[in-house]
C-alpha cells in the first residue's frame, strides 16, 4: 500500500470535479449538479478560497478526495471542519481510503485547536455510516436540515 494524503492543487481541479460528479451520481443526486469544473477551479484556488480539498493518492494515482471548509461554533467560541464530501472511488474502497482522509482532518483539527469535525451522510448510505460509527462519530438526531435555494431564496432576499 502507497496511500498518500495531500493538499489539493490547481492541476487536480478536473479530478475532483470528476470525483464530485461520480459522487452525485451515487447519492442519487446527479441531477442537482449545475457546478462546472471552472466554478470548482475558482472556488479551490481563486483569489481568498473558503474551500478546501484534499487528495488521496494509491500509488501516485488520484483514487479520492475530501472538500472542506471552516465553520465555527458560537457555543465553543471556535472554528472547527466542515466535511462537505468525501469520496473513494469504487474500485478503491475497504482499503481505508476514506478513513484516512477523515483521520487526515482529525489531525488539521487537533493542530489547529478546532473544536469539531462534522457532515452530513445520507440515511441510506449503511456503508458510510458503517465507518462512521466505527470511528466514534455520533448522528445529531435532533437537528433537522434546512435549505433554502432558488426562487425561496431570492423572494426572501427581496423582502422589505
Amino acid at each position: 500500500m502507497n496511500l498518500v494524503i495531500r493538499k489539493a492543487e490547481e492541476r487536480d481541479a478536473s479530478v475532483i470535479f470528476s470525483f464530485i460528479r461520480e459522487l452525485a451520481e451515487y447519492e442519487r443526486l446527479a441531477h442537482e449538479v449545475d457546478a462546472t469544473e471552472h466554478d470548482i477551479a475558482k472556488a479551490l484556488f481563486g483569489e481568498n478560497p473558503r474551500v478546501f480539498a484534499d487528495i488521496a493518492e494509491w500509488d501516485g494515482e488520484p483514487v479520492g478526495f475530501a472538500l472542506w471548509f471552516y465553520n465555527f461554533s458560537t457555543f465553543r467560541g471556535r472554528h472547527g471542519i466542515y466535511l462537505e464530501d468525501l469520496f473513494v472511488t469504487p474500485a478503491f474502497r475497504s482499503k481505508g481510503i476514506g478513513k484516512a482522509l477523515l483521520r487526515h482532518l482529525a489531525r488539521r483539527c487537533l493542530d489547529e485547536g478546532l473544536t469539531r469535525l462534522e457532515w452530513w451522510v445520507l440515511d441510506w448510505n449503511e456503508p458510510a455510516l458503517g465507518v462512521y460509527r466505527s470511528i466514534g462519530a455520533i448522528p445529531m438526531d435532533e437537528w433537522t436540515v434546512q435549505r433554502m435555494t432558488g426562487a425561496a431564496l431570492e423572494q426572501l432576499a427581496e423582502e422589505p
